[in-house]
C-alpha cells in the first residue's frame, strides 16, 4: 500500500480522489478489464489479451485499496468478514457446484 500512496502523493493527485471518484475510477477500469473479452470466448482473451488483462487487474485492485484507504477501511478485516457472510449465504451442502444465488437454494 506504501508505494501505492507514494505513487499518488509524489505527483498530488490525492486532490482527485475522493470515494465518489475512486468509485468511478474502479468502474472504468473493470470495463477496461472486459473488454478483452469482448466478442472472443475466454480462452482467445486470454491468449491474445493476458498482459493487458494483468495491467487491468492490476489498476482495479490498486484502485480498492486507495478507496479502502481514504474510507479508514481495513480491507483484510473486510474481506474475511465477507467470506464469512458468503458462507452463510452459500452452504456448501446447498451450493456446491451451483450457479443458483442464494436466493434460489
Amino acid at each position: 500500500m506504501e508505494d501505492i500512496i507514494r505513487f499518488r502523493d509524489e505527483r498530488n493527485w490525492k486532490q482527485f480522489h475522493n470515494p465518489k471518484d475512486l468509485a468511478i475510477s474502479l468502474s472504468l477500469e473493470a470495463s477496461e478489464l472486459l473488454e478483452n473479452f469482448q466478442w472472443k470466448t475466454s480462452e482467445e482473451g486470454i491468449a491474445t489479451n493476458l498482459e493487458n488483462i494483468k495491467d487491468e487487474i492490476a489498476d482495479v485492485v490498486i484502485y480498492a485499496m486507495l478507496m479502502s484507504n481514504e474510507l479508514g477501511i481495513n480491507l483484510e478485516q473486510t474481506i474475511k468478514e465477507k467470506i464469512r457472510k458468503n458462507n452463510q449465504k452459500y452452504p456448501v451442502n446447498k451450493s456446491f457446484g451451483s450457479s443458483k444465488k442464494y436466493t434460489d437454494l
